[in-house]
């Protein structure tokens, strides 16, 4: 059975200023590498913000979800490196924000760019965060490659498809009305919705596992239960009250606060 946990909850107020060191690779040109006959992708040179800390304590990777950037975490990754003393990476994923652009949007693809990334900075193994579609990429770079991974949270997703025809309009429209509109075709965007991470891979993720859902949202159903359960094992889901889909964005606190539960 997965194991439920009530949210944390945090005063509000004021979180502090940070002063961040500011990296960020090379961005390239759009690769037209996406050759077919099973050949893995070729990683991208992301940007990125890293938020200095303590190299001692496993760094926390931020992803954001479908048609946001690394900005739509500033404060949170503010936030988060203030009261753990860890150092937080944001970051871009291809096609989106100042990354580059490709052809593939794949998870496997974006899986790829940050087996590569990761790394390169060395911040391996690290606390890894992924809202929506970068919760999906973060759950597959973990199951691919759990040595990069000390614990994992997806925030408002599961392994499985994420929604209904109808309902997924209303997810774009929603996206969009937040978002900055990005350049990833609808039909791409489809399609990310709709991959499950279960055919690509076989053995499950053995480290800490937090599922956090809003808990007005119903991208995390009570029937997708068992197949987290065979991927992630060490799974808990919690649910922040009063939160849709965009948990940091609408219990900033209650989502630090779950986080910092979570890493202690």
């Amino acid at each position: 059975m997965l194991r439920w946990a009530s949210a944390w909850r945090l005063p509000r107020g004021a979180l502090g200023a940070r002063s961040p060191i500011l990296s960020r690779l090379p961005v390239a040109p759009c690769s037209s590498s996406s050759s077919g006959g099973g050949a893995e992708p070729r990683p991208l040179p992301l940007s990125y913000k890293l938020l200095d800390g303590e190299a001692a304590l496993p760094a926390i990777v931020i992803l954001h979800g479908l048609l946001g950037s690394k900005t739509n975490f500033n404060s949170i990754a503010k936030a988060l490196a203030q009261q753990t003393g860890r150092r937080v990476l944001t970051v871009d994923a291809r096609n989106h924000g100042a990354s580059p652009h490709s052809p593939d949007m794949s998870y496997e693809a974006m899986s790829q760019d940050l087996q590569s990334l990761l790394p390169e900075l060395g911040l391996a193994p690290c606390a890894l965060i992924g809202h929506s579609m970068g919760g999906k990429t973060a759950m597959l770079l973990a199951l691919q490659r759990p040595e990069l991974v000390d614990r994992l949270v997806a925030v408002d997703i599961s392994p499985v498809e994420t929604t209904s025809v109808s309902d997924f309009k209303a997810y774009l429209a929603a996206m969009q009305a937040v978002h900055i509109p990005g350049e990833v075709p609808r039909s791409q965007a489809r399609k990310l919705a709709d991959q499950q991470l279960s055919p690509v891979v076989q053995d499950a993720y053995p480290g800490p596992t937090l599922f956090l859902r809003g808990g007005n949202s119903q991208f995390v159903h009570p029937s997708h239960h068992a197949e987290i359960r065979r991927l992630f094992p060490r799974a808990v889901l919690q649910t922040v009250p009063d939160a849709g889909h965009w948990v940091h964005a609408d219990r900033p606190q209650d989502f630090t606060a779950a986080i910092r539960g979570f890493l202690a």
